[in-house]
Order: C-alpha cells, then sequence, then structure tokens
C-alpha cells in the first residue's frame, strides 16, 4: 500500500434550505368547513430559532469514491493509464421529521460537534459572514482523476480515489419543548491512493480496493 492521502479539498458554501410543513385544521360546518381547510393549507409550521441541538450516533468512516483496473508495471514503475471508475458518489443530506432549522444551520452544529468547524460562534448565522464548505447541502462529488499517483518501482497497482465521510443523529429542541429529530451527513476530505496488489494493504480503504479490483 503506498502512496494514501494525498490531498484534501472542499467546495465552496451554497447554504440550503430544509422546511417541513405541519398543517392541522380544525372542522365547522358548510363552508366554515372549507374555508378552515384552505386556510390551514396555507399554514406552515416553522421551526424554532432558538433551540438546541444534541447529537448522537456520530461516526466518521473513509468511503471508496473511485478504483481503477489493476496493471502490471516492470522496473522503475511508470504511469498508469487506466481511468478510475466510479464507485460511490457522495452527497450531503439532511433529514427531519418536522419543521427544522436550515439544513446548513444544522450541518454547521455537526460540523462543531466533530471539530470539522472551528468557531465560537452558535449559529450559522451567528458567524458573522464566515462560510464553511462542510455546511453546502450542493457541495460536488470530488472529481476521480485529479491527482494520480505514479508509482517508482515494479508491481501491480490500482489506483483509487475516496472521502471521508460524517454522519449522526440529531434532536433539536425548542425552548417550548417542541422537539425534532432527524439525521444529517456530509464527507470532508478528498482521498487518493494507490494500492500495490503484491503488498499487503494496510487500512480498510485499501483492503476494499484490493477485494474489488486485484487478483
Amino acid at each position: 500500500m503506498r502512496g494514501t492521502n494525498r490531498r484534501a479539498r472542499t467546495a465552496g458554501l451554497v447554504i440550503g434550505a430544509l422546511v417541513t410543513g405541519l398543517t392541522a385544521c380544525t372542522g365547522g360546518a358548510g363552508g366554515d368547513r372549507a374555508d378552515q381547510g384552505r386556510k390551514a393549507g396555507q399554514a406552515v409550521t416553522k421551526a424554532c430559532a432558538d433551540g438546541t441541538f444534541t447529537w448522537s450516533h456520530v461516526t466518521e468512516r473513509d468511503r471508496l469514491t473511485g478504483v481503477s483496473g489493476p496493471e502490471r508495471l516492470g522496473r522503475g514503475g511508470g504511469a498508469l493509464q487506466n481511468p478510475v471508475r466510479r464507485a460511490h458518489t457522495p452527497s450531503p443530506s439532511v433529514r427531519a421529521d418536522g419543521p427544522a432549522p436550515p439544513a446548513a444551520e444544522i450541518l454547521f452544529s455537526l460540523g462543531k460537534r466533530t471539530g470539522e468547524i472551528d468557531s465560537d460562534a452558535r449559529t450559522l448565522a451567528e458567524a458573522g459572514g464566515d462560510t464553511w464548505s462542510f455546511t453546502d447541502v450542493r457541495q460536488p462529488a470530488p472529481e476521480l482523476d485529479d491527482d494520480r499517483v505514479t508509482p517508482r518501482a515494479a508491481g501491480e497497482f490500482v489506483q483509487y480515489a475516496g472521502v471521508r465521510e460524517v454522519s449522526a443523529d440529531f434532536r433539536y429542541t425548542c425552548p417550548d419543548g417542541r422537539t425534532v429529530s432527524g439525521h444529517a451527513r456530509n464527507w470532508t476530505v478528498d482521498l487518493a491512493g494507490l494500492t500495490d496488489c503484491d503488498e499487503r494493504p494496510d487500512s480498510a480503504l485499501a483492503r476494499e480496493v484490493t477485494r474489488r479490483s486485484c487478483a
């Protein structure tokens, strides 16, 4: 196993919103009931702005996003020619079972919880214009063929790419006692590496590469 974790790359901030609407109506009679139904359909329960996040089941793991076929090189190595094929497309995700803050705010809280974001601000809105790619719900998956590694020795090599994903469950509690539960996920590090099929893999990611591509 050679040349792992060659790069780290992030994307710019685009704040996405997550709003889940809840409607309710009480019955009257005749026209009153129809009018109440229309009004209820227009009503949207919004998340409180001053709630507190509690995080649980926080996990970080490396995910393989692309892998090439194996190539046998002779003495002195050389450039690899096989393309890296997509194995997984990482994407930010925020889900909630009720009215919740914007997705960017949820990811901001998760980023602070995991140490990905270093800020004294309580919320993203209070961060004074600072931005973090981790809060971008539209962050694209990294390219696969950037920063290819060139082996300098003989062997049977496989090029691969990966990311480090962070995910967790959350509970958002409002001052009046209302709660919303959900799950959030994003990726933090763009990885590139090279595995020699003739050597013992030394990481979970390299072992997956070996299972996929080495005979």
